[in-house]
């Protein structure tokens, strides 16, 4: 409750591009934590929490994210209803359709509802609190917010073998949709030069592969395949049962 409230207390005197990328290290500081609790030392973990922080802090640096409205008009509605029923509508069906990529999917749709839900978050902020019931922006965050932790729910029930691609992506699409949200409807400038959209782009890629490594040696992610490794050795060392043959007993 008290990280949620820095956020809000962050997106009102902060732009959503710079805040929500910087919201990455929840995910650094829970495994670097959860791993001195566990005594493991994997240095991998350590080289995918530094290329978190340089791909975070090397995008900032280069786009230099500036300006931005606080407040817009209701007309928002109509294409963040869109995206809400094309991108997170259209992941449930997939999710629902093939079990093999159910969790996946229902990733992708808790990272979209998580980056729509800072973009309100920053409205509803820059609204105040004398119009905090009276604009639509709070509405919507009531009916996305939830939305997006069920959907997070179902997507690690659903995970399986596969929490560390759920987690990549759960943490990867928050920020860059905030980022997409920024400077869509909230006018705020990102250098657009070409060497710095080539900057840009280079160290997204370096934090969403940071994500993915951390992702892939979570300690959470690294019990799961101890289990299952443990699970499949387990059925291969029990013994077959034969029949016994008839008339014994």
């Amino acid at each position: 409750m008290l990280g949620f409230a820095l956020q809000v207390i962050a997106l009102k005197y902060g732009s959503l591009a710079v805040v929500e990328p910087l919201l990455i290290c929840d995910l650094i500081f829970a495994v670097l934590i959860n791993s001195h609790l566990r005594h493991r030392r994997d240095p991998i973990i350590f080289i995918g929490a530094g290329m978190c922080a340089a791909g975070v802090a090397g995008f900032l640096v280069i786009a230099h994210p500036t300006g931005g409205k606080t407040t817009v008009g209701a007309i928002v509605i109509l294409p963040l209803a869109i995206a809400l029923v094309v991108l997170v509508g259209g992941s449930v069906f997939v999710a629902n359709r093939d079990k093999k990529v159910q969790a996946l999917a229902l990733a992708l749709a808790t990272g979209v509802c998580y980056g729509i839900s800072a973009f309100l978050i920053k409205i509803v902020t820059g609204n105040g609190i004398h119009h905090l019931l009276t604009t639509w922006p709070i509405y919507a965050l009531i009916v996305v917010g939830p939305m997006g932790f069920l959907l997070n729910q179902n997507a690690f029930q659903e995970s399986g073998n596969l929490i560390a691609p759920v987690l990549s992506i759960i943490t990867a699409a928050d920020p860059i949709i905030s980022i997409v949200l920024a400077v869509v409807f909230l006018s705020e400038k990102l250098n657009s030069s070409p060497g710095a959209i080539v900057g840009e782009i280079l160290t997204l890629a370096l934090m969403v592969a940071g994500i993915v490594i951390i992702a892939r040696h979570a300690p959470m992610a690294v019990t799961q395949q101890e289990k299952t490794a443990a699970a499949r050795e387990q059925q291969v060392a029990s013994p077959a049962v034969n029949p016994q043959p008839p008339g014994h007993s």
